[in-house]
């Protein structure tokens, strides 16, 4: 019988203090290395339509979109101001709190597309939250969740450690199945080859009709 990745076990972290606190200090960092940035923007080019309004969602100071891409909007939502006010790529953005609101400031049907960029471990409520993603996604529109394995260990839940590389895949899978409005869900690898890089992995999925 396949194990019920859904327990509340597999989102506790073993540090439950307030994710503002966490945040609170701006992070000027990139938290992959660039052959691995570089396989994300490639993941941003080949889903989203290069005229399309845009979710970066979990966001922060860089986006990883491709720079010939001109966006008619692209929309921020992340934990830290100075980071987002520091993103050249956003034209308006929101600091929100998904594990206390998992539901979107958005209007249905306003995006062509969604990435979620090596975030989606620290989510504690992740089924809710994609769902809000199908809401705000126009129909047959793509939602790309990339990850590596690298991660702040603390705050990321304990169903994310308790899986290896090929069963995070799966379980985000599992998370958009649940979500129930999406469509065509696959799984990527996307680590560039050779050695002394970080692996990327991402799941994709469509907006139902």
């Amino acid at each position: 019988m396949k194990e019920n990745p859904f327990t509340p076990d597999a989102f506790r972290r073993s540090d439950e203090s307030p994710d503002e606190d966490f945040y609170r200090t701006p992070r000027f960092v990139t938290h992959i290395d660039d052959k691995a940035i570089a396989a994300v923007t490639e993941l941003y080019r080949e889903f989203f339509p290069p005229s399309g309004a845009i979710l970066d969602l979990m966001s922060s100071w860089v986006s990883h979109l491709p720079e010939e891409a001109e966006y008619s909007r692209v929309s921020g939502l992340g934990m830290n101001a100075e980071e987002l006010e520091n993103n050249p790529r956003l034209d308006d953005f929101v600091v929100w709190n998904l594990n206390e609101k998992p539901t979107l400031p958005y209007g249905s049907s306003e995006f062509d597309g969604c990435g979620i960029c090596v975030s989606v471990d620290y989510l504690t409520k992740p089924v809710e939250v994609l769902r809000e993603v199908g809401r705000v996604l126009k129909p047959e529109s793509p939602v790309v969740i990339s990850f590596s394995n690298r991660c702040f260990p603390t705050k990321a839940v304990s169903g994310w450690h308790s899986h290896g590389d090929a069963g995070r895949m799966r379980l985000v899978e599992d998370y958009l199945r649940e979500a129930g409005c999406f469509d065509d869900i696959r799984s990527l690898d996307r680590s560039p080859r050779g050695f002394f890089s970080d692996p990327l992995y991402a799941v994709v999925g469509v907006s139902a009709k």
